[in-house]
């Protein structure tokens, strides 16, 4: 179990976890809350399904997901979780641009270019890159995506978060949220968020039309 307060399980490919994540970026500052910033991988999470319900492109995309996730189990073995969370935000810093298209000058998501501008970004070592094709690192991968699972049941996406306060452990997917909160409103959310979360008996509040994804300057 994590010392820190916050447990954020993230894959880098998908887009609601980025969003999410820089909302609990604001919260933890204005919290002084500790955030370990730990894995999820959307290409194990699914690797039962043959896709035929996905979107095109979804397996290909859960595949670069699992690229940037091998480089980032690398970095959390040799460099530390607080590294991980530096190199996430490298991820979605050379991903998404405030409209949501793949930045032209960092080449193909998870490719060995993108990789490496990641890494430089995040001031590790370009070597990591490598690391993106090492499936030994796949045993570690499917262990955090089984434990994040195990807290909320299978039945969910990323990100999962657990909120460790008041002797007790909270742990809950989402929000999903098309949008980071403005930061006077981002601990007002959190609390609402926790609240429910803590509910023993609370399982779901789902609403299927959202507004169109707003992704924070970078």
């Amino acid at each position: 179990m994590s010392d820190a307060d916050i447990e954020f399980f993230w894959d880098p490919i998908c887009p609601f976890a980025w969003i999410t994540s820089r909302w609990v970026t604001d919260v933890a500052r204005q919290r002084d809350y500790a955030v370990d910033w730990r894995l999820i991988c959307l290409s194990i999470l699914n690797e039962d399904s043959d896709y035929e319900d996905f979107p095109e492109g979804y397996q290909e995309l859960h595949y670069k997901g699992r690229r940037m996730l091998r480089v980032a189990q690398a970095v959390r073995d040799e460099h530390g979780p607080t590294a991980a969370g530096e190199l996430y935000t490298a991820y979605g810093s050379t991903i998404w641009n405030p409209d949501g298209v793949v930045r032209s000058e960092m080449g193909e998501v998870a490719s060995d270019g993108h990789l490496t501008a990641a890494l430089e970004r995040a001031g590790l070592p370009r070597g990591l890159s490598e690391r993106a094709e090492d499936k030994s690192l796949d045993d570690a991968l499917r262990e955090s995506t089984l434990e994040a699972l195990s807290r909320t049941g299978r039945d969910v996406g990323t990100p999962i978060i657990t909120f460790h306060h008041n002797d007790g452990t909270t742990s809950f997917f989402g929000p999903v949220v098309s949008k980071v909160p403005a930061s006077e409103d981002a601990t007002r959310l959190w609390d609402a968020v926790v609240t429910l979360a803590e509910w023993p008996s609370f399982a779901e509040l789902k609403r299927s039309k959202r507004d169109d994804l707003v992704f924070p300057s970078v």
